[in-house]
């Protein structure tokens, strides 16, 4: 399996477990959802708007370095990604419209990169203000990485409230895809 193959799985991969997981999230009451989660971020809400904010700020250094095949137009209808902890949206409901969308932007920036194209380095500057230059491989790669870790307390945090969410093994996933 090529990089680019690698990628577009792991696009699909997630924005399947994405969506199992907002739909166990969207069974639980708003209180549920706000309170305290004693982990990284402090609720379940602001994990997955950190995931978007991780997606978001991601792409928007691919774009700003002509990596990715959609329009700049795309990117401007999600929110602007500008700290970590940014909340863009209190209501789960709201918050699965914008990873439905943005996980189809996702495999649509995956369908189109080009082997030679993660090859390339880009240059952007980080959230503390320093200028750096990394592989865009590196940057794709980051894309995946990032959702799995936050995804794994998130599940942490969903077991401890008793919630089964179901497989999320990639190798058991993986037999659904077509690539």
């Amino acid at each position: 399996m090529s990089l680019t193959q690698n990628f577009k799985m792991l696009a699909l991969y997630n924005q399947r477990i994405n969506t199992q997981l907002l739909n166990c999230c969207s069974t639980l009451s708003v209180d549920v959802l706000a309170q305290d989660s004693k982990s990284f971020f402090p609720s379940i809400i602001s994990y997955w708007n950190h995931l978007l904010f991780g997606d978001l700020i991601l792409l928007g250094r691919l774009a700003s370095n002509n990596i990715v095949h959609f329009s700049s137009d795309e990117l401007k209808s999600f929110p602007q990604a500008i700290t970590p902890r940014d909340i863009y949206f209190q209501d789960i409901n709201d918050i699965a419209k914008a990873r439905t969308k943005l996980d189809l932007l996702i495999i649509k920036l995956f369908d189109g990169l080009t082997e030679h194209q993660s090859t390339q380095t880009i240059c952007y500057k980080t959230t503390e203000g320093e200028l750096v230059n990394k592989p865009v491989a590196l940057i794709c790669q980051h894309i995946f990485n990032h959702q799995t870790h936050h995804r794994g307390q998130l599940s942490c945090i969903l077991s401890q409230l008793d919630v089964d969410y179901g497989c999320m093994d990639l190798p058991v996933i993986i037999a659904d895809f077509e690539l």
